[in-house]
């Protein structure tokens, strides 16, 4: 029995101890807009900076895990494992652990994901336990914003339960866009949404970090028009430089690897874009309060 009852700690006063590790999503309704691009390459920006990284591929199109060369490593992958963290679908519940499906490509880790991910929804549409708080729990469950820096999440491109999802277990999020009226609707819908996320009132609503034009052609009017307006509808000073449509990001995109694999010259604009957004969720960081 003693060893029963030394078990039971009496509470204190002492405060809970904050993880200081950080989750930003990477986020567009759109498709095409280069979300994966751009959460591969910012994840290797930060990792150069010192910082441990995990990335999380939740896109059932398992574009992340192709870059990182998982999009076949085994039977089972990240949503087996979100699966395994609710304890009302104990009969679903695999071996694996997050250990057993962690790849690491050059300095930074991936959680990779598969098809079955697209049924997701469906999976836990009849549990009790919040199914909005599905991957916060799931974090800290297995203490991962201990283990790591940052969290770099690729998202799908719907604002179904696995968005929303995203919303609550992240505190930043950048959002990549090209300059067209879809893109402007698809803003326009996330806002929404960000909205629904604070009226739940479940936790606390991420901050937009930045608006990120890509696949950018100066040479048509329109797309200068229309980066201008979205640019002005957005807080102001959110919208970064325009990433263009460069050959050498499909060079390295081509061959998955980041742009801090390639020592030419014609990679040094890229990588300096890309340690700008690092620089921004680093930035961010220092200043942020709970």
């Amino acid at each position: 029995m003693a060893s029963l009852f030394s078990k039971l700690k009496p509470k204190t006063n002492e405060p809970v101890q904050v993880p200081n590790g950080k989750v930003i999503a990477f986020l567009n309704q759109k498709g095409g807009v280069g979300k994966t691009t751009m959460a591969y390459n910012t994840a290797f920006a930060l990792a150069e900076q010192g910082h441990k990284v995990l990335c999380l591929d939740l896109d059932p199109q398992s574009n992340l895990s192709l870059l990182f060369g998982a999009e076949k490593t085994g039977e089972h992958h990240l949503h087996h494992l979100l699966i395994n963290s609710i304890r009302e679908l104990a009969p679903l519940h695999v071996s694996s652990l997050v250990g057993d499906i962690l790849v690491r490509k050059g300095n930074v880790d991936l959680l990779p994901t598969g098809q079955e991910l697209s049924g997701f929804e469906l999976t836990v549409a009849g549990i009790s336990a919040p199914r909005q708080m599905i991957l916060k729990r799931f974090f800290e469950k297995n203490d991962l914003l201990n283990e790591y820096d940052y969290i770099i999440v690729d998202c799908p491109p719907t604002l179904g339960l696995l968005v929303v999802n995203i919303l609550c277990a992240s505190q930043g999020v950048m959002i990549p866009f090209r300059p067209d009226e879809f893109s402007r609707k698809g803003l326009a819908h996330f806002y929404e949404v960000l909205e629904d996320v604070t009226e739940m009132g479940l936790t606390r609503t991420p901050d937009v970090l930045a608006h990120i034009p890509n696949m950018v052609d100066l040479r048509r009017k329109q797309e200068v028009t229309d980066l201008e307006k979205i640019s002005s509808e957005m807080a102001e000073g959110t919208t970064v430089e325009p990433f263009f449509n460069r050959a050498q990001l499909v060079k390295s995109q081509a061959q998955r690897k980041s742009v801090y694999d390639f020592k030419g010259k014609d990679f040094k604009q890229l990588q300096g874009q890309f340690t700008n957004l690092a620089n921004i969720i680093t930035n961010w960081n220092e200043h942020y309060e709970l």
